[in-house]
């Protein structure tokens, strides 16, 4: 099963509902998992740390961090994996949306 990091696009409210609706599911938001340190940090950063502690990183920012997996492609780098939530068909005010 994936185990899933949340960007600081998404509340971290959506974590805490689908910890409460799915104990098996291992989530976390990049605003409290290991105390925020990761808030405000750099995109490439992020995906670091995610590969690291194997998380899938969840998140709205196809402009940003599409660009940057490709860059990471070419150097053959590898992450543990990217789930973009699309705003016209979730919006990204809409919690109870992206808790389903």
């Amino acid at each position: 099963m994936l185990s899933l990091l949340l960007d600081e696009h998404l509340s971290p409210d959506v974590a805490i509902q689908i910890k409460a609706k799915r104990e098996d599911i291992v989530i976390e938001s990049v605003q409290t998992w290991r105390e925020g340190v990761l808030r405000g940090a750099s995109d490439d950063l992020v995906l670091r740390v995610a590969r690291e502690a194997g998380l899938t990183l969840v998140s709205y920012d196809v402009n940003t961090i599409t660009p940057l997996l490709a860059e990471w492609a070419a150097r053959g780098e590898r992450h543990s994996g990217v789930i973009f939530l699309d705003r016209r068909a979730v919006a990204q005010n809409d919690f109870g949306g992206q808790v389903r």
